[in-house]
């Protein structure tokens, strides 16, 4: 038995569709489905098949696993772009596909260079290595998306305690490796039980918290004002939104907290202008009790920021440090800009905050920010807990519209609190507005598309997770060793007469 499968090295159709089958099946491991048991499953029907191809045909079953995972765990690009940026249906159609069909290339690119480089030995190891550094590499090429990553669906699995070892990219290291390894226990070769077990029953050794409360637990309620993003940065949006946010922080009454939360770009318009609206809130509030709101800023420079701010007596602020391209900032804007109206940013551009801000200190603690999209930045957010109690992550996912979404970035953020051993304390525009305890447990959330308030606590948490002190540089080194020892005897035999 040699191993491969005939139909898909006979047919190159049955082959990309068994690829769009993976990748589909990888999107169902992750959220909603949560079928984490998939992602493996994913991972090892894309491994039977390589032994037979040529680098050439490796590509193209990369870009057709890509289609499938692309294809149906992003669609919610659709709806930002055709619901909320004016697009009509073909063009934004279009823009999806491209969209969807250029991030396919990242694993066109990886199982190129596997099938070029890599021997028939270690095949396993090498195949692992490989997925993860094309993980790595979409994180950071072009600003990064690393969404939707083979580990991120694991946050609910037996794998989930490699979480606060090695991060996101271990648990797909893991699941990467497992997927190989189940394959070649199907072809007979046993020696692969072993190392497969290992890597499922090792969890069960390790422990259950790496870090310990650092306080009391601290009383917070996160506002959700379920805000219409059509007419959000008119003047009818910024009387809604005011009205919407005092009247739910009025209803709070003399309701005992520590904190009270508006999500990201509460009101629709610049600090200076919104001050006298959060101070008439803030007075609406008991005296012991702080506000925080994610808010836009400018200077006197031009420049303009994404950022957290709090009033009675918050120390500190935060300025969002990793832009979205064509959500705040427009690439090649002197080109873009006027083409369509997609490219035509209801507000103005954003600047990028300075690496390395301090945490802000609210409640008697330290707040580790990551607004948005940058609580899917696995070594940003370690950045920030290494010196903050708790992670806050103000969010508007209005965007996403009644999507895969929300529920994909509320598992992102999850994964968050478990890979540092930190409370996140998750408030968004109209959800999932969410407060996840260390170990990735939601212990308070709040329906989608409602006007709501969430009340809640969370605990200050002291200590470093391994992943938390040194990021995830050295699960991708792992990841190379892995493929290094593969390249070698590939090229030796490559040079045998």
């Amino acid at each position: 038995m040699d191993g491969t499968m005939p139909a898909f090295r006979s047919s190159p159709l049955l082959g990309c569709l068994a690829a769009l089958a993976a990748g589909v099946l990888t999107t169902l491991s992750a959220a909603p489905f949560m079928l984490w048991w998939l992602a493996p499953v994913a991972a090892g029907l894309l491994y039977a098949g390589l032994p037979a191809l040529s680098p050439r045909q490796a590509a193209w079953r990369g870009w057709c696993y890509g289609l499938g995972l692309f294809g149906t765990g992003v669609s919610w690009v659709y709806v930002s772009i055709h619901d909320y940026g004016y697009t009509g249906v073909p063009l934004a159609v279009f823009l999806t596909t491209l969209f969807v069909a250029t991030l396919a290339l990242f694993f066109a690119v990886t199982l190129w260079l596997y099938r070029r480089l890599a021997g028939p030995r270690f095949a396993v190891l090498t195949f692992a290595g490989a997925w993860v550094l094309g993980e790595a590499l979409r994180t950071w090429l072009f600003t990064g998306f690393p969404w939707l990553l083979l580990g991120s669906g694991q946050v609910d699995s037996p794998l989930a305690p490699w979480a606060p070892v090695g991060g996101v990219y271990l648990l797909s290291l893991i699941t990467a490796l497992s997927g190989a390894l189940g394959v070649e226990l199907l072809r007979r070769r046993w020696w692969a039980a072993l190392p497969l077990a290992g890597l499922w029953l090792i969890p069960l050794a390790l422990p259950l918290q790496w870090t310990h409360p650092a306080g009391d637990p601290v009383r917070v309620a996160l506002l959700q004002g379920n805000l219409s993003q059509l007419i959000k940065w008119t003047p009818e949006g910024q009387r809604t939104a005011i009205d919407t946010y005092r009247r739910l922080t009025r209803e709070l009454g003399d309701t005992p907290l520590d904190l009270v939360i508006w999500p990201e770009a509460a009101l629709p318009m610049f600090e200076d202008q919104a001050r006298p609206v959060l101070e008439r809130a803030q007075a609406s509030l008991p005296d012991d009790t702080q506000l925080l709101t994610g808010i836009l800023q400018r200077d006197e420079q031009g420049n303009f920021y994404n950022s957290v701010v709090g009033l009675n007596g918050v120390q500190g602020e935060y300025r969002k440090h990793h832009l979205v391209p064509f959500g705040e900032y427009l690439p090649l804007e002197s080109l873009l800009r006027g083409a369509i109206a997609f490219f035509d940013l209801p507000m103005p551009a954003m600047t990028p905050g300075p690496d390395g801000q301090q945490p802000m200190v609210a409640a008697g603690t330290r707040i580790g920010n990551a607004i948005c999209y940058e609580i899917i930045y696995a070594d940003l957010v370690a950045k920030q807990a290494r010196h903050a109690n708790v992670l806050l992550t103000l969010s508007n996912d209005t965007w996403f519209g009644d999507s895969l979404g929300p529920q994909q970035h509320l598992q992102m953020a999850r994964l968050r609190a478990l890979e540092n051993g930190r409370y996140v304390v998750r408030a968004t525009s109209n959800g999932v507005t969410a407060i996840v305890d260390p170990q990735g447990r939601i212990t308070g959330r709040l329906p989608q598309f409602e006007a709501a308030t969430l009340v809640g606590e969370y605990v200050p948490m002291e200590g470093l997770t391994p992943f938390t002190r040194t990021g995830s540089w050295p699960i991708w080194l792992l990841a190379a060793l892995m493929v290094l020892p593969g390249i070698r005897l590939s090229a030796a035999v490559s040079r045998k007469p």
